[in-house]
């Protein structure tokens, strides 16, 4: 492999990439796209949930229940119902997500210090959202007891007992339990993918489509030296797209970089190289532009987006799709 002839193929692809604006524009538009699309539509935190509450009691107590959902940040009130049909009606609609109802005898069993129940009703339809709120509504109904246990033995003169057994957490890798702290760094591993398999796909066939592979041929060009040269100019595109987006990750959604940022961008590199050398791959055996931008697409974005653990948790899926992920480099 002679330097001089891999330069002039690069400086080649260079020339081409600049006169191609609209591909050069595209290469560049699509990371921040991606990151402003995935990073403020894409979000796993629970936030001001929808709800509608059926207050049977209607009493200081019942109000204090009801304080401590509004003053959540998980719960937004949306309503109150005057009976069940306004409740269901509620449900229905989508106006409300979660509903709470409080019985008639609320406040008088727990001022005769028996127990009650407070019914919530979810709408199961989102059963990931309703799941994770109906966590939530059961963690503030935890502490509203244990208020009022505190309360009762007060009123008995007596100190409430401390806790035997006290749970502290931690949040390891993501204290702040931020999705975007998750969610960037994995639209960064779909830019490099998409990014790369795309531009280096329509390379090598648009030489045979325009005619002018017959000429490479007769060239003393090697092989080695038309595919490295080929590929230099999009693997420099492709770094500067992880910089884009490692960029925009940070300032604008304050996802940290902890550890070595030229680790990061080192293993960006291989990781970008597997996918450039992919979609060079695809331009060789398809020999059309078309054909191959499209299984590019397709075989680097859904693989990546389904398979490699960043929207759909591996250890949910069926053993044969888990054997299938481990061939998905984003994994």
């Amino acid at each position: 492999m002679k330097i001089q002839r891999l330069l002039a193929v690069v400086k080649k692809e260079f020339l081409h990439v600049f006169r191609d604006w609209r591909s050069l524009y595209l290469s560049l538009c699509i990371p921040v796209i991606l990151i402003m699309l995935f990073g403020y539509a894409l979000t796993l935190d629970l936030r001001k949930v929808p709800t509608v509450v059926f207050d049977q009691s209607r009493s200081a107590l019942s109000r204090e229940l009801i304080n401590l959902f509004s003053g959540s940040p998980y719960f937004s009130m949306v309503g109150y119902a005057e009976s069940y049909p306004d409740l269901q009606l509620a449900l229905d609609r989508g106006r409300a997500m979660i509903a709470i109802v409080v019985p008639s005898d609320f406040a008088e069993k727990l001022s005769g210090g028996k127990n009650t129940q407070i019914q919530i009703l979810a709408d199961g339809s989102d059963a990931n959202t309703s799941r994770l709120a109906m966590g939530y509504a059961s963690t503030i109904g935890m502490i509203y007891s244990s208020q009022v246990t505190v309360k009762r033995m007060q009123a008995l003169g007596k100190k409430p007992p401390d806790p035997p057994a006290e749970m502290i957490s931690r949040s390891w890798y993501n204290p702040d339990l931020r999705s975007q702290n998750v969610i960037i760094p994995g639209i960064i591993a779909i830019v490099m993918v998409v990014i790369a398999a795309m531009l280096t796909s329509v390379t090598i066939a648009r030489e045979w489509e325009t005619g002018t592979m017959e000429q490479l041929i007769s060239t003393p060009l090697k092989g080695p030296e038309l595919i490295f040269g080929k590929v230099i100019p999009y693997f420099v595109i492709g770094m500067t797209d992880v910089a884009i987006a490692v960029t925009l990750g940070k300032w604008l959604f304050r996802v940290p970089i902890v550890g070595n940022a030229g680790l990061l961008f080192a293993t960006a590199a291989i990781f970008l190289s597997g996918a450039l050398f992919w979609g060079m791959t695809l331009s060789i055996v398809l020999k059309s532009q078309v054909l191959a931008n499209q299984i590019a697409i397709v075989s680097g974005y859904l693989p990546t987006l389904i398979l490699s653990g960043f929207v759909f948790a591996i250890e949910n899926m069926p053993l044969p799709i888990q054997a299938i992920t481990y061939i998905v480099p984003a994994r």
